[in-house]
């Protein structure tokens, strides 16, 4: 990285690092990885580095995408949560497949995953609900995820309306609320690198291993 490009960094808070990235190496285990990488986006001080972009499509191919929290990763997936009357649910159910992208500016890192979803058990998702903070779980029975809201006092009144329902009581979990896992079929890590030789490593379940193959930047 030039003395130029580092100074901009210094002065963009970080929008790159002051010091050349280590190479990117490949791996046999990229959920591993990704939990490292997850950490230390946790330790550099970014926001909510949990946060990702969530792509979903029509059967007609038409993408839209939002922004989600990341709430567990193992070996079997990514998992968020949602509204299931949402638009990207109603997506997800009629097409099936998914992209996430990360993107930790601060670290100059990527990942993007790619794969099949499905929804997570009802237990899993009463036990991540009653987890969250009351407020919140007001708000997914109150909030119609996605549909016209033609003034703001009647989201208001609908909270009101279930806080009272519910005072004193257990919330129970919504039946239209709840996870969707990222069942990933292709993960993609990358690495920004000087003169925009960046890293990148792809894996691909085979065979239950995974198959690594490395692109140009």
């Amino acid at each position: 990285m030039s003395f130029l490009s580092k100074i901009r960094c210094a002065f963009t808070l970080g929008q790159g690092l002051l010091i050349e990235n280590r190479a990117l190496q490949a791996t046999d285990d990229p959920i591993a990885f990704f939990k490292a990488w997850l950490k230390e986006a946790e330790k550099s001080g970014i926001i909510l580095p949990e946060s990702m972009s969530v792509s979903s499509s029509t059967t007609a191919g038409r993408p839209s995408s939002r922004m989600v929290l990341l709430k567990e990763v193992d070996e079997k997936g990514f998992v968020f949560f949602t509204n299931y009357n949402s638009r990207k649910a109603e997506e997800l159910e009629a097409n099936p497949f998914a992209a996430l992208l990360f993107h930790w500016n601060m670290l100059q890192r990527q990942v993007r995953i790619e794969g099949r979803i499905e929804r997570i058990s009802e237990q899993e998702s009463a036990d991540y609900f009653h987890s969250r903070g009351r407020g919140s779980q007001i708000g997914a029975w109150a909030s119609h995820q996605s549909e016209l809201l033609e003034d703001r006092n009647i989201l208001v009144e609908r909270v009101k309306m279930f806080e009272d329902k519910f005072k004193g009581k257990e919330i129970p979990l919504p039946e239209f609320w709840g996870g969707y896992r990222v069942i990933p079929e292709r993960i993609e890590f990358w690495q920004g690198k000087a003169d925009r030789l960046h890293d990148r490593f792809i894996y691909q379940p085979k065979d239950g291993n995974w198959d690594i193959t490395r692109l140009n930047p």
